[in-house]
């Protein structure tokens, strides 16, 4: 699992005009199931995403393509962990530690 934080580096202005197709980014993969929470930063300074995967390098490519990467307007960066434990309703996204 992976926590991916987004830092803007654009002025919050540029960042709302790219809300739009951000979030249709963000729709498209909550749909095919990498994503499963996510949200604006407080203060508003970026965001966070929680995405579910085992390859770290699939992910930077995925982060590659926001909108908000691809013109300039926020970093990331990625936190990879292992969710060892988690709420009842997250059962499906618990992992197991490595032997």
């Amino acid at each position: 699992m992976f926590v991916l934080e987004l830092t803007y580096t654009a002025p919050l202005e540029r960042v709302d005009e790219l809300l739009e197709p951000h979030v249709a980014w963000l729709t498209t993969h909550y749909a095919a199931g990498t994503f499963i929470a996510s949200g604006r930063k407080e203060p508003r300074d970026g965001g966070i995403i929680l995405a579910v995967g085992d390859d770290r390098a699939a992910i930077e490519r995925l982060t590659a393509t926001d909108p908000f990467v691809v013109n300039g307007a926020c970093a990331y960066r990625i936190t990879e962990f292992l969710a060892t434990k988690v709420a009842p309703e997250l059962a499906a996204y618990r992992q197991e530690l490595p032997s």
